[in-house]
């Protein structure tokens, strides 16, 4: 693990110690946290092959194979 140093004005850092204590968890993982939620944004990119295969798939009858192909779905050629 690598330790980060940084400078916060004080009024981040009462606002962090607050919520840090509020939620009964150490500073550090408060932080750890936040940069996760900033860095790893929660979406979709649309452009990803398994999006742009699967939305031109027709509906098959029957047993849905799709996870049986799942490589051919994402790696084949568009």
């Amino acid at each position: 693990m690598t330790v980060v140093q940084t400078r916060l004005p004080e009024l981040e850092y009462e606002l962090l110690r607050r919520r840090a204590r509020s939620e009964h968890r150490p500073i550090q993982d408060v932080v750890r946290e936040a940069i996760r939620a900033h860095v790893l944004a929660d979406s979709v990119d649309p452009s990803e092959p398994i999006f742009r295969q699967l939305a031109h798939q027709k509906p098959r009858r029957g047993k849905d194979r799709t996870a049986e192909h799942v490589d051919e779905l994402l790696y084949s050629a568009p």
